[in-house]
């Protein structure tokens, strides 16, 4: 019986050329992506901080403004916000004392918009 060495069964190094077809990603920077795409869908895998995306996606907004439309109180609204804002998905801008929230940048855009055609452009019908 033949032992079949796989790509994958040793560490890479600068000098050595690996065989991978055109577009492959190695094990380690997969890995390395799969976390950050991790870290990424738990910010917004609550559905407070989800909704205020979805708020978001249509311009700024003020945590009055979120407050008002998410029926929600301003420690909540100013908790999610706080989590997004250190998850670099949403950025502020203050005019006076008001401070505006906006989505940080296209890759949120796209991350909300395709979740609002995957489950709010059409509602699934009930058999």
């Amino acid at each position: 019986m033949t032992e079949t060495v796989t790509q994958l069964d040793y560490p890479a190094s600068a000098d050595s050329h690996l065989d991978l077809p055109p577009g492959a990603v190695l094990q380690a920077d997969m890995a390395d992506q799969a976390e950050a795409a991790s870290s990424y869908l738990k910010a917004l895998s609550h559905p407070g901080r989800l909704m205020i995306m979805c708020y978001l996606i249509e311009g700024e907004k003020t945590v009055t403004d979120l407050e008002l439309l998410l029926g929600a109180r301003q420690s909540s609204v100013s908790q999610h916000l706080a989590r997004l804002r250190a998850d670099k998905l949403v950025r502020t801008r203050r005019d006076g004392k008001a401070i505006h929230y906006s989505l940080a940048d296209e890759r949120a855009k796209r991350v909300i918009a395709m979740m609002h055609d995957l489950f709010c452009r059409t509602a699934p019908k009930s058999a």
